[in-house]
């Protein structure tokens, strides 16, 4: 797989930087979220048919169903998930095609990534060992288990929307960290799961539209 999609005309930091400005006009405030998006080249976790449109404020298809979510959203929830605070290590449910976990992987220190869709995440690792990127830890599994032997971790992030977070996925998240989820059905919200000493809050932010969580594992 080459990692670069050529004749597009798509491939130059400036247009990252057009992207990260138009994203610090919709009230993305995080420098280093910022700074990470802007070193990542974000066409190359799209389709090469849909390349030229990778820099737009859109969701794009990326096969098995799934999609690449729009640069405001993985700004957004990874704004949430960091809060002006170093990560050491965070859980990323649906890893995609990696895009999003190219991002957590600049702003943490250790990236726990699940995906359920075999062939999925086949394509997604080698394109992310082709950007050298060595903080990064990729499981097939059911991302609704978590991944408590790597845990617990100073944020979650998951990246399709639920109904409800399992009780053992909460007891993932360190005492002073939190989880960043899209829950709802026919209408959509993003939330904020904290855990204090005392237990959990839950903070309901911004309309949004995911492609519904789904547990098991597809091995073709």
């Amino acid at each position: 797989m080459n990692v670069s999609h050529s004749g597009i005309g798509m491939t130059s930091q400036r247009t990252r930087m057009r992207m990260i400005e138009r994203l610090r006009t919709q009230g993305i405030a995080d420098e280093v979220v910022l700074s990470a998006m802007g070193a990542i080249p974000r066409h190359i976790f799209v389709e090469e048919a849909l390349a030229s449109r990778a820099y737009e404020d859109v969701a794009l298809p990326i096969n098995y169903g799934q999609t690449i979510s729009s640069p405001w959203i993985v700004a957004r929830m990874s704004e949430l998930l960091r809060v002006n605070k170093n990560l050491e290590k965070v859980l990323e449910i649906g890893t995609g095609c990696g895009y999003q976990t190219a991002v957590l992987a600049k702003i943490a220190q250790k990236v726990y990534s699940i995906e359920r869709i075999g062939p999925l995440l086949t394509r997604t690792r080698i394109r992310l060992q082709e950007l050298q990127i060595r903080n990064i830890y990729l499981k097939h599994a059911d991302g609704l288990l978590g991944l408590a032997e790597a845990g617990p971790f100073d944020g979650i992030i998951m990246t399709a929307v639920t109904t409800h977070v399992p009780v053992s996925l909460l007891e993932q998240i360190i005492v002073g960290g939190r989880m960043i989820f899209p829950k709802g059905t026919q209408k959509q919200n993003l939330c904020v799961i904290e855990r204090n000493s005392q237990g959990y809050n839950e903070t309901v932010l911004e309309e949004v539209n995911f492609v519904p969580l789904l547990g098991g594992v597809v091995k073709k």
